[in-house]
């Protein structure tokens, strides 16, 4: 019978003077561009053509409703929309800047969670600022703002699933999930 607990590895012997550091002789890791960098580009692209194209619609729209006052309130509402879309695209984009940084995923969930924060500042100040305007047409704001936020919403569910994302992660080089 062979007793294994016996045989002990060999260590290593450290000179009196040197401290060992806690990662030496670890492999470092090399952190590319993430795979979402394209994702979030054609987004921001795609997603600025889509806003010209319902700005100009809802303002079309507006003339119909409310002349000038439906005009500016068509617009206004929807491009009000997809600059909140493209505050969180903008943020996650400005994050995947730190990818080199130990702390990536902290630098990426505070830059995302600013920027719901500041969003939501955003969105009650201009509830506060156009609440009485009479400038403004409430309810086609309010409409055209809706229809901004779900063309947004189907652009990002289209681009998201026409993209090719690894499901488990960057997998390129030496970086390991």
């Amino acid at each position: 019978m062979i007793d294994h607990n016996s045989e002990q590895p060999p260590t290593k012997s450290v000179s009196p003077g040197k401290q060992k550091e806690p990662n030496e002789g670890a492999s470092t890791v090399e952190r590319g561009t993430p795979s979402s960098q394209p994702v979030l580009k054609k987004a921001l692209i795609v997603g600025g053509i889509v806003a010209v194209v319902v700005i100009t619609v809802m303002s079309l729209i507006g003339v119909g409703v409310d002349g000038g006052r439906g005009a500016l309130s068509g617009g206004l509402g929807a491009a009000s929309a997809f600059v909140f879309m493209g505050i969180t695209v903008l943020s996650i984009f400005v994050s995947n800047f730190f990818v080199k940084s130990d702390l990536y995923v902290v630098w990426f969930f505070i830059s995302v969670l600013g920027s719901w924060i500041v969003k939501f500042g955003l969105f009650i100040v201009a509830v506060l600022l156009l609440r009485d305007q009479p400038w403004l047409n409430p309810k086609l704001f309010f409409v055209s703002l809706l229809v901004g936020v779900v063309c947004s919403l189907v652009l990002d569910v289209i681009i998201v699933t026409k993209s090719r994302l690894p499901y488990v992660g960057d997998l390129s080089g030496k970086r390991a999930v």
